[in-house]
């Protein structure tokens, strides 16, 4: 489901004064963004952080650049949308801050922790991501939370040292089984199989349902924080 919002600001956060700053990185491939999953993941994500979606954006050729082109990602392709998180999608859209930043213009410092909602497009874009690497081995070094959902646990998987080793190496994942991914029409095209990257690298997979995540907590982070991403974990599908 993809519908252009009116315009406004371009990539603007949900900002409340006196909270941190969150980002949610979104798929952008046609394999879209769980509408059920970003719902959760954005309502109990609100309570505790100012938020920023980002999603990867086209590539611009130098004799194509604009302000828009350099700092706009590309819109959200929400799918298994229905009756019950439509309207909630609807008004989404028309919001400023649906505007999703382009992934390549993201400071991770800026930010103190770090969202991925179900995403079935991650395998195909930010399980790839240079960007995307640079903002996890940032959030590693800091010790900062990043929460991930179901299918977007493949995002992790970008996040690789110079030595090729992978910065969450020793750590313990749950994600998609290969049963469900075997269910998606696209498997026999996959570029990464999530849970024999993980093994392969040195962590720990425990295979669960579509909604299964991985949260990975920041030692120093208030609990009251840690408790949203226990929430969103749970919830989210």
């Amino acid at each position: 489901m993809r519908r252009q919002p009116p315009p406004g600001p371009a990539s603007a956060m949900s900002e409340r004064p006196g909270k941190p700053a969150c980002l949610i990185i979104a798929s952008a491939a046609s394999a879209g963004v769980s509408a059920q999953s970003f719902l959760h993941s954005f309502t109990l994500a609100s309570a505790a952080f100012n938020l920023q979606v980002a999603t990867p954006g086209d590539e611009v050729q130098t004799s194509d650049i604009t302000l828009e082109k350099l700092v706009i990602g590309k819109l959200i392709d929400f799918v298994d949308v229905n009756e019950s998180n439509m309207r909630w999608i609807q008004d989404f859209r028309m919001k400023s801050y649906a505007n999703p930043a382009k992934l390549e213009s993201i400071d991770g410092a800026r930010y103190h922790a770090l969202l991925i909602p179900n995403c079935p497009g991650a395998l195909t874009d930010l399980a790839n991501s240079g960007y995307l690497a640079r903002i996890l081995q940032h959030f590693s070094n800091e010790n900062k939370p990043i929460c991930a959902v179901g299918h977007g646990v493949a995002a992790l998987c970008c996040a690789t040292n110079e030595d090729k080793s992978w910065v969450f190496q020793g750590y313990s994942l749950t994600g998609p089984s290969v049963y469900e991914l075997i269910r998606q029409p696209s498997f026999a095209s996959l570029s990464i199989i999530v849970e024999d990257f993980v093994k392969d690298s040195g962590a720990t997979f425990s295979a669960g349902n579509e909604g299964a995540g991985l949260l990975v907590a920041g030692m120093d982070e208030e609990p009251e924080r840690l408790k949203i991403f226990l929430s969103v974990n749970r919830m989210s599908c």
